[in-house]
């Protein structure tokens, strides 16, 4: 019997991580994603995932910055309004998909620390876990190069990967 699980929002968050001009590092999330989870039973066997973001939610804490990640030098949200990955395998510790960005996809794999499954008081069925990982922003068309003038990069090419998500049983 194959159950489908639902992103609880309330108990999820996606953020990245990004050097600035080589000295400091810049944070932010995404505020409007999805993600569901089919399964063959309730313990989580041979979960399939899919997750995707809604460019327009990026947040930064800075407005002109977020109007720049939206523009043609990085996601161009206009023409590429999602951000969406779908799972390959998972083996506990490990989820490997494809994740498509500006219509380029590549494979990534994500560490996680999974939690496990737990039974609320209530009787509905959890699912948790953290999830780490990395990519080059270049393997999917961002090439914003500006340099600094000791010739460091503004942006660097590598983004670093942070959420966690959990996630209900349908009854």
């Amino acid at each position: 019997m194959s159950i489908k699980w639902n992103l609880d929002k309330s108990h999820a968050h996606v953020q990245f991580k990004v050097k600035h001009m080589v000295i400091s590092t810049v944070s932010g999330e995404f505020t409007d994603f999805d993600a569901t989870v089919e399964t063959e039973d309730e313990n989580f066997k041979n979960p399939h995932f899919e997750f995707t973001a809604k460019v327009h939610s990026i947040d930064t804490k800075m407005e002109m910055r977020d109007n720049h990640l939206k523009g043609d030098d990085f996601f161009h949200a206009e023409k590429y309004p999602e951000i969406s990955f779908k799972s390959t395998d998972f083996d506990g510790e490990k989820i490997k998909g494809v994740l498509t960005i500006r219509d380029v996809t590549q494979p990534i794999v994500l560490d996680v620390d999974f939690g496990g499954v737990l039974k609320s008081s209530d009787g509905s069925i959890h699912v948790g876990f953290d999830f780490t990982g990395s990519l080059n922003r270049k393997d999917y068309g961002m090439s914003f190069g500006a340099l600094t003038e000791t010739g460091g990069a503004v942006v660097s090419d590598k983004i670093k990967l942070a959420g966690s998500m959990e996630f209900l049983a349908e009854k």
